[in-house]
């Protein structure tokens, strides 16, 4: 197998996929949620323990799939121009 393949050599690059992002965006978020609901359900045992920042990861996790929906949203937007 030869690692370098001269551009006649090169078969062209295949179309890109459409794929719906949201989708997976929103299955994540829904994974925190139901990560969070259960670390409130044990929040004093975890702040007895000093792991409540179990619960800030589970709030950063919502934080950053809410920018990622609102990223793919726009991004969505300007290609359908």
């Amino acid at each position: 197998m030869r690692i370098w393949l001269k551009d006649s050599e090169r078969r062209p690059d295949p179309e890109p996929v459409k794929t719906d992002d949201r989708k997976a965006m929103l299955v994540g978020m829904v994974l925190w949620i139901v990560g969070l609901a259960m670390l409130l359900l044990f929040i004093e045992p975890l702040n007895a323990a000093g792991n409540l920042w179990w619960l800030w990861t589970a709030v950063a996790g919502l934080v950053l799939g809410l920018i990622g929906l609102i990223y793919t949203q726009v991004r969505r937007r300007k290609q359908s121009r």
